[in-house]
């Protein structure tokens, strides 16, 4: 341990969690000061700064006009129940998976609406073969897999007329990747990823043809009330222009006004996908001559640029899942990388949060840090 060179610069912001993620740079709490607290949601302040998030998320994204933008109840992981529930069953379905929160869409589908869905899986690091994905069927899946470091490419394999619906959950790809809205229906994401927002909020996207199921189908089951989004056969469209079906935080909604309007100052989208690109880079540039560690995602073209995951390598490691725990407690207890620890159910590793309100900088200056906790853990093990 004595003889181990302590890395001399520090990440300035230490948070590299992927969900809640860093805020943006320079944040601080007096940039809510103009939140409307104690107010009604649906008084004209309420209805004003909810209208004006779904407006910013239009603008910032590059949401194509016809598109519904609604904010909804339980995070990224409500919004796609919403639309799990609300679509599914008018056709048959496939259901793709390659990390933990895809395989829980599975597991809705299957256990819960108990639809006779395709299932296709992939281990972490991989995604499935899309061109053997049958896109005349509807079609769920994660674009960015948070917990497995990989992602969808692009939107190539997606057929422009198709007969099925996609239903893309997108909570760690919106705002740092390219996401082609031709090709997608339903677009689902959370505050607090990419734009590092307060929990609790989710946001649901739909096409036009996502509209139109919605008007002229009704599932066989029941619908909670926080998951309905028509009344006599037409879309309920107030819930698409801030009347929230449930109470929304108007502290946490000015948080994500402030955030994008953050975004905005950048440039939009394409700033803040060049940003993650560059974080994700210094990682991956970091470890490219490395032989104790490597990038859990088996192809570059898949390899996500928010939730970079890495796994050791180093034969002479004894235990990799408490070995990994080891590095990220090291990590935490010097202050450098906080909550950098593999998801629970991923492979063994480090997850570092690479979303575009991380500074380079601070990534630059972790990576030091990772080689100086696995040498100081290998010593000690």
């Amino acid at each position: 341990m004595k003889d181990l060179t302590i890395p001399a610069a520090r990440p300035v912001n230490p948070r590299f969690s992927s969900g809640p993620c860093a805020k943006i740079p320079h944040y601080t709490l007096d940039m809510l000061s103009d939140a409307p607290l104690g107010r009604s949601h649906r008084a004209a302040v309420g209805k004003a700064k909810l209208a004006e998030a779904i407006e910013l998320t239009r603008e910032v994204l590059g949401v194509p006009a016809d598109y519904r933008i609604g904010i909804v109840p339980g995070s990224d992981t409500g919004a796609v129940e919403m639309a799990m529930w609300s679509l599914l069953g008018a056709r048959p379905v496939e259901m793709l998976a390659w990390e933990s929160f895809g395989e829980g869409w599975v597991t809705d589908a299957v256990k819960q609406l108990k639809l006779d869905a395709t299932v296709r899986k992939a281990e972490y690091g991989q995604i499935v073969d899309f061109a053997q994905v049958d896109f005349d069927k509807d079609v769920v899946f994660t674009w960015n897999g948070t917990t497995s470091g990989v992602r969808v490419p692009n939107g190539n394999a997606i057929p422009s007329d198709r007969a099925g619906l996609t239903i893309c959950d997108a909570t760690s790809a919106a705002f740092a990747m390219d996401l082609p809205w031709d090709k997608l229906d339903v677009v689902t994401f959370s505050w607090q990823k990419v734009l590092g927002g307060e929990g609790a909020h989710g946001m649901l996207i739909l096409s036009p043809r996502a509209v139109e199921r919605l008007e002229t189908y009704v599932p066989a089951w029941p619908l909670p009330k926080i998951f309905r989004m028509t009344k006599g056969g037409k879309l309920i469209e107030g819930i698409f222009k801030g009347e929230t079906i449930n109470t929304p935080s108007m502290l946490a909604v000015e948080d994500y006004l402030v955030a994008l309007k953050w975004a905005q100052s950048l440039g939009g989208v394409k700033a803040l996908i060049a940003r993650a690109d560059a974080n994700a880079a210094a990682v991956r540039d970091f470890i490219a001559d490395k032989d104790w560690i490597a990038d859990l995602a088996d192809d570059p073209a898949t390899a996500s640029n928010t939730s970079v995951c890495l796994r050791f390598t180093d034969p002479a490691i004894k235990d990799g899942a408490a070995f990994a725990k080891a590095v990220a407690k090291r990590l935490e207890k010097e202050g450098v990388a906080l909550d950098a620890g593999a998801y629970r159910d991923a492979p063994a590793g480090l997850r570092i949060w690479c979303g575009s309100t991380v500074e380079t900088s601070d990534v630059a200056a972790l990576m030091p840090w990772i080689e100086w906790a696995y040498r100081a853990e290998l010593a000690a093990q």
